[in-house]
This record gives C-alpha cells, structure tokens and sequence, in this order.
C-alpha cells in the first residue's frame, strides 16, 4: 500500500468527489478509521453521531481497496430506504454500488452478472439475504472469497442490548469467521452504550482478531431539546394543530402506533396542515412517494411511526416531536437523530402520554422467545420429516405470524433450524433456552424504560443525559434544552384548538370486516363437520356481515378510556364492571351511524367467562335503547377450548371457539322467524374468529343475517 501521505491525498480526493466540494477535509476520525482498514487492514468500530459521515468512510475504503485489486465491498444494511439513499450517493463518488433485497428481485440476474464481470465495488444487501437459500449457496461464498471489505451499517442491531435487536444480524458473526486472512471489517453505529460496544467487539472479534474501536462524542449541537407534558391526547393533539406552523422548516411527528399516527394525520388535516401518515402498514411503492414528499417540503410534516427511521436521510429536516415516548432513551436518542444534520438548529419535543407505559409492556413482551413456543416449533419440524412454510407452521403451533418468524430467525441463529428452499428444517442440533439471558434482557429493558421516565422529568440537562445513556465520556450540559435554559416552545393551548381536536378524536365506529375463507390446517386440529374437514371459502349462508366496534384499544381518543375498562386487578384478573354511561352512549352513535342495509331486529350476545356484565348491560342497553328483541346469550362450554381471546394464530382460535358456543332452544325459535338481521354483541374483537364462528351458528339456527358488534377492536 502507498504511505499514509499518498493515502491521505488518494482518500481525500474521494471524499471531496463524494460530496462535491473541492475544499472538503475530513471529521475528525474519518481518516484514521480509513487508515486502520485499508492500511493496516483491521477490524473497526466506529460510533459516530448521526451526520457525522460513517457512510463516506466505507464508500472511500472500499473505492481505495478496489484500486488495490481487492473484491467488492459487502455492506449489510438493515433498511431498504436506507439503501437507495446509500447507493446514490455511492455514484456520485464514482463508487459503482448495486443492491440485492426484495424490492428489486427483478434485478437480481443483472446484479449477478455485474458481480461475475467484477464490475461491482460495492455491493449492499439485507441481513434477511443471509438466511436465503440461493444468496448463500451460490453467491455468498464467491463474494467471501474476493471480498475487499465487509461493512456492518447500524450495527446495533447485532446485540440484544441494542435498542433495535434483529436475529438475523447475527448471523454476522459467522459470516466474519468465515472471512480470508486480511479482509477488513467496519462497523458503524450512532447508538451504542458501553454494554452494546462490548458485545459488538466480541462478535468482530470472532477467530481471536483485535477490534479498533473509534468513539467520538455523540451530542448534537444543532438540537435543541424540550419535554411538554400535556396529559390528555386530546390536549397534545390540539397543541400540534395549534403550533405545528411555528415549528422550523419540515419535519417527522413520531407515533408509538399505527392507530395513533393515523389518527393524528387525520386530525392535523383536518385542522388544515399539510401532513402525510406513514407506517409499517404503507404500501411499499407509496411509502417512497410519501418520504419524497417530504424531502421536497412538499409536506410539512409525516406523521410516522418508528417504520420511519434509520433509513431516512433529510439533511435539512428542522423538527422532531414524539407523540409518546420510546421506550429507551437510546431509541429516543436515534429518531431525534434524524433532525438538523445539515442545519445550525433544529427542534426536538416530545409530548409523552399516559398510554407510554401499556404500549412499551405490549412490545417487551412480544420481543423474545418462550421455552414453550420454542419447544412447539422443534417438536413440529423434527416430526414432519419435510420443509415446512411458515403458514404450514401456523397450522400446527399457537403462534401468531409475526411470533413465529421472529421465533424462528432467532433458532436459526443458534443453529437450531434452518431454511431451505421449500421451508423450514430442523437441523437436529440440540437446543437450550438461555433463560438467565432472557431475564437480562428483559430486566434491561424495565431500566430503559425507568431511565426515559427520568429524562421526561428534567432533572438535568436532556441533551448529556442522553449521550450519557450512551456512555459517551464527552457527555456535557448542552446549553440549549429546557432545562438548560428555559422552555422554549409555547406551553398553552387555546380552548378552541382542545374543542375542535377533542372533537376530531371523539369519532366512532371502526369497521370489523368479515372473514371470507376458513385457515389451513383446521382438519389437523379435529375441526370437522360430520367427519369433513372445514376449509375453503366459508359457505355465504353461514357468513356475518361487515361489523363495527366502538373503537380500537389503540385509537387516541376512545383508546385510553377503553383500556382502562378492560384493565386488570393487582393479581391480575380481569375487572367486569356495568358499561359505563359514556361508553353506552358511545356505542348508540355507533349504531345510529352504521350505514346498514337493513336494521337489526333483535340482540344477541356471545357470553364472556371474565366480563359477563359488561358483555351483558351493553347487549341489554342497546336492546332497551333501540327497541330491539332481547333474544339473550349463546350457551356457553367453559371447557370447549378454552384458551380465550387473543390466544395464537387463526388456526388455533378456531379451534378453541368451535365446540365452545350453542344457540339455546328459545332462541333458535326466534331466529326461525325473524324478519331482519341479527346484532351479534361481544365485548373485544381480535382475531374476529369468536364472532365469525358465533354468527355462523346463528345462521345455521335461521338468522337471515348477523351484524357483529364489539366495544373494541384489537387492531
């Protein structure tokens, strides 16, 4: 290799194309990170501020290795937005860059090909590609052997102390091993405490290789920081649509759920602001048209959840405000991250809300794997003797999809299971449930969340309080905060602004809409009828009709007051109270909305075993108020089933429900003759197959049609 002078010069010509300007000079760091890679070809850890310029690194180190005659560069990169942004800016340096995920499976034979011709330098894919059969048969072992640099972008999500954890990012670690004498290895992240730095170093360390590790201070100076607690949604609903205007240049509104972004879009729309919802639910193709939009500032602003994140790069974004808090600082840290990275100032606020703490518990406890499901899906694999798909496993154990493939990434990370084309497989290696390392986990995540309720309190400066979550050793008083200073956003919000935002939020009515066709697998759990498998469409004389539920558990207005109706007792049973009057009349506006084709003539309900009275004074109220026949509850086997609502995939809570209700006598006499569709009332919708199976009975009894209702719907 030349001499560090000649380097120096070489590396600087890159970066001064990269960007454009011909007085261009490196940050502080960059070079020296350079240097260790192509050099002394080391393995570096580089924990960089957001904006700092990690990417320009990898794209000149790889750029210099080409020229050296050295492979391609692999760069692992966790978000496919971040990508495209990733491999412009690789072209503007001259760096010629192609990627291979899912969003661009048709250009996967030309990619192929430009890898075969070596007319690659860098080459970016998703962890996910590790696990593809194709990727890692054929590709991945010819890229091993010419690789001249493997990077590891956001690598965070290697450790399960990372805020952001994604199994298949471990498989990095083998994929390190694997590598020929002398290939460097960079890895970049803003976000990482000492613990996290730690077990990263570990990981690279792989084969009893040393890691540089370059940690630079991690406070914004462009960031100016605020905590306003407003309570009520409605309240930090109404300051948005009130202030949002005043908020510098354009900006992300973070929600901690799709219902809360969807409803605070709305909200803001109607109260005249140019604003775009944007979620994990957006449709790929217009999720690039909505990020576009507001790279333009053809928005003001997106309200987002955290779908939106290390893949969005606005280097003149001028806010941040979280409707809601993360769950961690080092989350927190992240998203505000995004604002003023090419701009002297920018604002961050965060309006936290009294769902916070419900909403972190719903996500810690879905995060990591039980003995019990895991044993399932071994059990399972090892006796089926094939590959099996991911829905021909939801057939056969009690998870949800979203479960079972974060389940099975994470076995497969361990060696436990592996993929091959036609499905999954089990390898026959044993496995043990590391429960003491789960425990960790989960305690770490509780300290998380204790340490962000302390920086909502502003007993010391926000900004060094948050690099010091990141055990940044430059940590200061920033200057600049609330609590630096003083609050520098308004505090008020005017009587008309909470009127009009309480009544925007104050709608009713979420559709349930029906389900058409029965799950695989119901006949390898005994659900038959007169010995025949149940399948296919579901027959349209035993189908219900669309239906509505007052709202959903996560909807910012109706949301927090039926949460707390549905909470529970210090030992946790569930609290069955009377419908309260609120409610029940939140409930007659439901019904008097509903666009029907024909009104119902008569109420049923479907008997719940842990809120018998709040199911039954809601039926009976909207009978009374109605004038409608009280045709009283399905029977009910308590020892059918009986795993209740919310319990596992589709398959599973048919079968739980199947044998679990009957139309009594009378009742089915007066289905027999009546002249009008049936209100089915229930008092929590999830998986909508309780109501499905219900109505089915019904129709079966001579009910010409069934109108499902519920207090609330889980999704």
């Amino acid at each position: 290799m030349p001499g560090s002078s000649s380097l120096h010069e070489d590396a600087l010509a890159i970066l001064r194309s990269l960007t454009g300007r011909e007085e261009a000079q490196f940050h502080p760091g960059q070079f020296e990170a350079i240097e260790a890679l192509v050099a002394r070809k080391e393995r570096a850890l580089v924990v960089q501020r957001t904006g700092w310029g990690k990417s320009a690194v990898y794209f000149i180190a790889a750029l210099l290795q080409r020229r050296a005659g050295a492979g391609p560069a692999l760069i692992v990169s966790p978000l496919l937005a971040l990508m495209r942004d990733q491999v412009a800016a690789a072209e503007r340096a001259g760096v010629r860059a192609v990627a291979i995920n899912s969003a661009n499976a048709t250009e996967w034979r030309d990619v192929e090909q430009q890898l075969a011709d070596d007319t690659v330098d860098v080459l970016f894919v998703s962890p996910e590609r590790l696990v593809n059969p194709r990727f890692r048969d054929e590709q991945l072992p010819r890229l091993v052997s010419a690789m001249g640099l493997l990077v590891i972008d956001e690598a965070h999500c290697i450790s399960d102390w990372g805020h952001d954890f994604r199994p298949d990012y471990r498989r990095i670690r083998d994929l390190i091993a694997e590598l020929p004498a002398g290939v460097p290895v960079l890895a970049t992240t803003a976000t990482a405490n000492a613990r996290v730095v730690a077990d990263v170093e570990e990981q690279m360390g792989a084969g009893g290789r040393s890691v540089f590790t370059l940690r630079g201070p991690l406070a914004r100076a462009s960031l100016r920081l605020g905590v306003l607690d407003l309570g009520t949604t409605w309240r930090r609903v109404a300051w948005l649509a009130e202030h949002l205007d005043s908020l510098p240049g354009s900006g992300i509104i973070y929600c901690l759920t799709v219902a809360a972004a969807d409803d605070t879009a709305a909200a803001l729309a109607a109260a005249g602001h140019e604003v775009l919802p944007y979620s994990g639910r957006t449709d790929a193709a217009e999720r690039l048209q909505v990020e576009e939009a507001l790279k333009d500032n053809r928005v003001k602003a997106l309200v987002a959840t955290s779908a939106l994140g290390m893949g969005f790069d606005k280097p003149d974004l001028g806010f941040v405000v979280h409707l809601g808090a993360p769950s961690s600082p080092v989350a927190y840290y992240q998203q505000v991250g995004r604002a003023g990275r090419a701009t002297e100032s920018a604002d961050v606020l965060l309006l936290p809300g009294p769902e916070d703490r419900e909403i972190w518990h719903y996500f810690a406890t879905n995060a990591m794997p039980t003995q019990a499901r895991a044993d399932a899906v071994l059990g399972e694999l090892a006796s089926a003797g094939r590959p099996l798909s991911v829905p021909a496993l939801e057939a056969r154990v009690d998870l949800r999809r979203t479960q079972l493939e974060l389940l099975l990434k994470v076995l497969a990370v361990e060696g436990a299971v592996a993929y091959e084309q036609g499905g999954w497989v089990s390898t026959g290696r044993q496995w043990v449930y590391d429960r003491e390392r789960y425990e960790r986990i989960a305690a770490a995540r509780l300290a998380e969340q204790e340490a962000m309720l302390t920086y909502q309190r502003g007993e010391s400066c926000r900004m060094a309080f948050l690099t010091q979550q990141l055990d940044d050793p430059h940590s200061a008083p920033c200057g600049r905060c609330d609590v630096c200073t003083a609050a520098w956003y308004p505090t008020t919000v005017t009587v008309e602004r909470m009127e009009s935002a309480r009544a925007t939020l104050d709608r009713v009515g979420v559709p349930l809409a029906p389900r058409a066709t029965w799950p695989s697998g119901l006949d390898r759990l005994g659900v038959t009828v007169e010995g025949k498998a149940v399948k296919g469409r579901i027959a349209p004389d035993e189908q219900v009709l669309e239906g509505r539920a007052l709202a959903r558990l996560t909807d910012l207005g109706w949301g927090g007051r039926l949460r707390e109706l549905f909470r529970s007792d210090a030992e946790g049973r569930p609290v069955d109270e009377e419908l309260p009057p609120e409610l029940g009349a939140a409930c007659l506006r439901v019904l008097k909305e509903w666009d029907w084709e024909q009104r119902p003539v008569g109420v049923a309900w479907i008997p719940s075993a842990s809120r018998p009275r709040l199911v039954g004074t809601l039926a009976t109220g909207i009978a009374t108020a109605g004038r409608l026949a009280l045709l009283g509850p399905l029977w009910l086997d308590p020892a059918a089933g009986g795993k209740g609502p919310g319990s596992g995939n589709s398959a599973f809570r048919v079968r739980d429900v199947w044998q679990r209700f009957a139309v009594p006598p009378e009742m089915g006499a007066a289905l027999a003759s009546a002249p009008g569709p049936i209100l089915l009332v229930d008092d929590l919708a999830d998986s909508r197959w309780t109501m499905t199976v219900a109505g089915r009975l019904l129709r079966r009894a001579g009910a010409p049609a069934v109108l499902p209702f519920a207090l609330a719907s889980v999704a």
